[in-house]
């Protein structure tokens, strides 16, 4: 049931989506367009469960817009929030390559539109052009290292740990500018607690002292970091 949309649509602009996607530059057209010949878009709610663990899993998913966190349980029930994912970035790959159940659930975080292909098409994919194995090979190492460098540093003070969280946005789908600095989407402190492993109310205070002292600026939509330097200095 997760994985039934509210509604479904027809898109003609997808495919065009999903050929300008870096991970996809450079693949043949012949290849990609047998990759994406099934392909099916459809727009989610926010708040909506897209896919749950230990379901099986038949599609792999590509966020044109919106917003989606990863998630999954300790021992003790308590939900941890692994990553979160924006446009452009992709999700339900590992399912489709070992042919295993899903390792996470998937939750909309604000109302998202996702282009989706079923795993036995990509997976052709990635066998058939080598490209594409890299680009996904470099992918879970990029996840993999944000992650191994989050558990790093949940050894250390509250500043640090939400600084790193910021980072962690930032490198993901931060969008850079001359004037303002990196952007990246101001989620609630919540979701920023899960990450960061931290209370919300220690959330709210850390960001306000951050703010104080010029390192990062907020307005309803956005956190600005004007200097990613800096901020990374806290980190280390």
């Amino acid at each position: 049931m997760a994985e039934s949309p509210s509604y479904s649509r027809s898109d003609d602009s997808s495919p065009v989506f999903l050929r300008a996607l870096p991970f996809f530059q450079g693949v043949p057209e012949i290849s990609l367009q047998k990759a994406i010949g099934h392909l099916v878009t459809r727009p989610y709610p926010a708040h909506q469960t897209i896919l749950l663990e230990k379901d099986w899993g038949g599609s792999v998913y590509f966020i044109q817009t919106g917003w989606v966190k990863i998630r999954t349980y300790n021992l003790d029930g308590k939900e941890i929030t692994l990553n979160i994912l924006g446009p452009g970035e992709l999700f339900g790959e590992m399912a489709a390559l070992d042919e295993a159940t899903r390792s996470t659930d998937v939750i909309t975080l604000t109302p998202t539109l996702i282009s989706s292909v079923p795993a036995a098409d990509f997976v052709e994919l990635v066998h058939t052009e080598p490209l594409v194995g890299v680009r996904l090979a470099q992918l879970m190492a990029k996840r993999l290292r944000q992650i191994n460098r989050r558990l790093q540093v949940r050894e250390t003070n509250s500043v640090a740990r939400v600084a790193d969280t910021l980072v962690f946005l930032a490198e993901g789908q931060g969008i850079s500018s001359d004037q303002s600095g990196m952007q990246i989407p101001s989620l609630p402190h919540r979701e920023l607690s899960s990450l960061s492993g931290l209370a919300r109310e220690t959330v709210t205070r850390v960001l306000t002292k951050l703010e104080k002292k010029g390192l990062i600026r907020r307005t309803p939509d956005a956190i600005f970091i004007p200097n990613m330097s800096a901020l990374d200095d806290i980190i280390h």
